[in-house]
């Protein structure tokens, strides 16, 4: 319990303090937002404060506070302080920074702010992984609410073969299966096409609700039916469960590989590529600069307090012994959890909330897919009907890919690593490009190369041990690890040295990338 609760005044007092520090080293001024300077009435729009840090905690959510935290907890107690401190160092910093950098440069979407900081050549390596991302997180994205709507809420059938025969189940048992695939699809289709003002903007705060709804009500759960007081400590004893077998069937592993493992399980629980993309979008639609922490750091400090009442509930859980047959199946230990904490009734809302997690991050995946793209192959958005077959050429692979993954009884584990990978690798870039920056600017890049090396090293450990990349054994992927971050920490210094030689002998004029200030009286408007 004492764990849990030292992890909560990390979290919120830390990530109010160091939030402090960000805001004071990029140093937001009153200039005009790109939602003014550049409105378009369909990406370019001013909308609330509390609206944009709602769409954007919506956004940047997803299903990774949920299901990465309870995979993660089964690497021991240890994650009550590995998430509060990650998120306060790491996932916030990311976010902040590049949501504002996105403000302060036309509201560009991060492939252009790597073309713009990083050169040619990075951005094109960078939109392979990012594209690759954007497209995962659309199916993912679809597969788990659609599985948890139909499977833990309405009872029906999730998989399209049966465990225990191996033969393909009957199409007619599938149809509310791909019904609710099919519905999920058409609102990823509205919400990707009309403007963010009429539909994200609009049912978002219902969705909101729904979420906060959820995450209380099992965070009451664990203090009204006591399960607070059997939480384990970091400290030890661990729970049996830890050391006994579930970390190797569950990863393959055992918890001394916790990196890089565990960060690559609990990813957007604490550091997401994926969260940078969000910020950008919203960029688009913030009325002042000063809004950016609360917008963008502060909602990342509340994703990390939803990762960790989602991880103290399933250590519940796990200890309970009631979900000891299927502890790799997070989607299932979700209803559990729900119906423990929360009765039948509440459970559902729970259940509901989660959904509502993964329904919000798919459909504005898919809207960033569709403006990389464009701004790519330079398809003009404007006009609704470029927007539709664009969205349409996503869409039909997006479906394609989904039915795959549902067929393949070990699809969707294939599908996740690349997912998981793909987006710890773009914070990777996001954090270079953010340390050039900084370096530019003469401000404390060491803030944000720190975290960007540990994740070179998560990332690279990770895919040259992994079966999906070169399976080498973890002594030796370590040491290639090692030796490919020291590489990577020197490009970024050295790219960060030309940027700030190249702005104070004038050949860059930084002021001459930003936002231009003179269209400030429409922020009165």
């Amino acid at each position: 319990m004492v764990s849990f609760l030292v992890g909560l005044v990390v979290l919120l007092v830390g990530g109010y303090l160091y939030g402090k520090f960000c805001e004071r080293v990029f140093a937001p001024d009153a200039r005009t937002t790109p939602a003014y300077a550049m409105a378009d009435g369909v990406n370019f729009v001013p909308m609330k404060r509390w609206k944009n840090a709602l769409i954007e905690l919506l956004n940047i959510a997803g299903t990774g506070p949920v299901l990465g935290p309870i995979q993660g907890i089964l690497f021991g107690p240890i994650a009550f302080l590995l998430i509060p401190i990650g998120c306060v160092l790491g996932g916030a910093v990311h976010d902040y920074f590049s949501g504002m950098l996105s403000l302060r440069n036309r509201g560009e979407q991060m492939p252009g702010l790597m073309k713009r900081f990083m050169g040619k050549g990075v951005f094109h390596v960078y939109n392979v992984f990012v594209c690759l991302l954007m497209f995962l997180v659309g199916v993912v994205f679809i597969y788990t609410p659609g599985d948890m709507l139909a499977g833990s809420v309405l009872g029906f059938s999730t998989s399209f073969v049966d465990a225990k025969t191996g033969a393909a189940v009957p199409w007619e048992a599938l149809v509310p299966l791909l019904a609710i695939y099919a519905l999920i699809l058409l609102y990823y289709l509205v919400a990707t096409v009309f403007p963010i003002d009429k539909i994200i903007g609009r049912v978002y705060p219902i969705f909101g609700a729904i979420l906060l709804l959820s995450a209380v009500g099992v965070f009451i759960g664990l203090f009204v039916g006591g399960g607070i007081f059997t939480l384990s400590e970091a400290w030890g004893p661990w729970p049996a469960w830890v050391n006994d077998g579930v970390i190797g069937q569950a990863f393959g592993g055992t918890w001394a590989n916790i990196v890089p493992m565990f960060f690559i399980t609990v990813a957007c629980g604490i550091v997401s590529g994926f969260h940078s993309t969000q910020a950008c979008i919203i960029a688009r639609s913030v009325n002042s600069e000063f809004e950016g922490r609360k917008t963008f750091y502060m909602m990342m400090i509340l994703e990390g307090f939803i990762a960790m009442i989602w991880a103290a509930a399933a250590m519940v859980v796990y200890s309970s012994g009631a979900a000891e047959a299927g502890v790799t199946g997070a989607t299932a230990v979700v209803g559990i959890i729900a119906r423990s904490f929360l009765g039948d009734v509440g459970g559902i809302v729970a259940i509901l909330g989660v959904v509502v997690l993964a329904i919000t991050s798919g459909d504005t995946a898919l809207r960033s897919l569709r403006l990389m793209l464009a701004d790519y192959f330079h398809i003009d958005q404007v006009k609704r009907a470029k927007r539709i077959l664009l969205a349409v050429a996503i869409f039909v692979p997006v479906a394609v890919v989904l039915v795959y993954s549902k067929t393949d009884p070990n699809g969707f584990n294939v599908m996740w690593r690349y997912f998981s990978f793909a987006n710890e690798t773009c914070a990777v870039f996001a954090f270079a490009l953010i340390t050039v920056y900084l370096f530019g600017r003469r401000k404390p890049w060491a803030m944000t190369l720190v975290p960007g090396c540990f994740y070179m090293f998560v990332v690279s450990s990770y895919l040259l041990n992994a079966k999906i990349g070169f399976g080498l054994d973890w002594p030796a992927a370590y040491a290639a690890a090692g030796v490919l971050t020291a590489a990577y920490a020197a490009l970024v210094v050295r790219a960060g040295l030309v940027r700030r030689r190249r702005i104070e002998s004038g050949e860059i004029d930084p002021a001459a990338l930003e936002t231009p200030d003179d269209t400030a009286e429409k922020a009165g408007e």
